[in-house]
């Protein structure tokens, strides 16, 4: 992974509930400098002196209260010396500080940060809520990556991944799935990402390629272009993946799904599948009914579960309803005068 930069944090494209709406204010010329760990820290401790264990690797967060502490310093003669941890805190190298509810800095903080080369920003957002966007915005900066072939596609709401080898189909059944009205993420290469150490989350490799899509006899298509932008979407969280491959006379493949299959990918297991591709099988219409049938699991139905127990329970009925014939044909027979029970014997 390449360097992350304070310069990369105000770069960073987030909108609506994801925009940290960052300026900077001070400091210009160090806003190369690196984010390494993606965390902030609360600089109370330190500004009344007590640098033990300071997490000064960390972005250094400057709320109300931190504000009011450094805005008495600056008037108060008598704490004038306090200052002195201020200025420790600046020379400790710390990515950036940041102000929240557009607080303004003092002019010994903006003179620091001159001096040192520490960016200074500010942003309009409250501390709760700045400190919940910039968490996640970090968490998929600094999430663990991978790059691999296939096309991801939403569909029903489900993000599937769609994997096999090359020329089984996989963009010919993506094509057909957005004519059904579904939408595609990436194709041919896909960005996938392990956000919050539990969710896979898939992007387009290549977001200059944008969303185009290759068809074997057809060149290079534009699919925004030709089923307008309804069709596409940036990113999607992996739910299922869905492997096709070549036909295979002499494989057993599952007809019944009664054991359910998992795919690990960056430590995280998803739901898999192999569809055997062959002439004559509806593809598109077996994954739209594997992307259903997803969504009724994650509401608590499981169609092969349930389907075992009903044979379970015929199968107990059936046996429970010989027992009962055999028992009620002994019964006849014993109350049968002519019956000879030592012939029986």
């Amino acid at each position: 992974m390449k360097a992350f930069t304070v310069l990369d944090l105000l770069n960073m494209d987030l909108k609506e509930q994801d925009a940290l709406s960052l300026r900077c204010i001070a400091g210009r010329q160090g806003l190369t400098r690196e984010i390494k760990i993606p965390d902030l820290n609360r600089p109370g401790l330190a500004l009344s002196g007590f640098f033990d264990n300071f997490a000064f690797e960390r972005i250094q967060l400057f709320g109300r209260g931190e504000h009011a502490y450094l805005d008495m310093i600056h008037t108060n003669p008598d704490s004038r010396h306090l200052m002195d941890n201020v200025r420790t805190l600046f020379d400790s190298d710390i990515p950036c500080a940041v102000l929240t509810h557009d607080l303004d800095p003092t002019d010994e903080m903006i003179a620091m940060a001159k001096e040192t080369g520490t960016p200074i920003l500010q942003t309009d957002l409250s501390t709760s809520e700045f400190s919940a966007r910039l968490l996640r915005a970090l968490s998929n900066v600094f999430a663990k990556m991978i790059t691999t072939h296939g096309v991801l596609m939403e569909v029903f709401g489900i993000g599937i991944f769609i994997t096999g080898d090359s020329g089984v189909g996989k963009s010919e059944t993506a094509l057909e799935l957005i004519h059904r009205g579904h939408r595609i993420v990436a194709d041919d290469s896909v960005e996938i990402k392990n956000v919050a150490g539990n969710i896979l989350v898939g992007a387009g490799a290549n977001r200059a390629l944008g969303h185009h899509m290759e068809i074997r006899g057809l060149g290079i298509i534009n699919i925004s272009h030709l089923f307008g932008v309804g069709a596409i979407r940036e990113t999607k969280q992996i739910q299922l993946i869905i492997e096709l491959e070549h036909w295979d006379a002499e494989k057993e493949y599952d007809r019944i799904g009664a054991e359910e299959k998992k795919k690990e990918i960056l430590g995280i297991k998803v739901p898999y599948h192999v569809v055997p591709v062959k002439p004559g099988r509806n593809i598109p219409i077996i994954i739209e009914t594997a992307a259903m049938n997803e969504r009724l699991k994650k509401m608590g139905y499981y169609s092969a579960k349930e389907f075992n127990q009903s044979v379970m329970k015929w199968l107990e009925s059936e046996n429970a309803r010989k027992l009962y014939m055999h028992k009620k044909e002994m019964l006849d027979q014993l109350k049968d005068p002519n019956y000879d029970v030592d012939e029986r014997r």
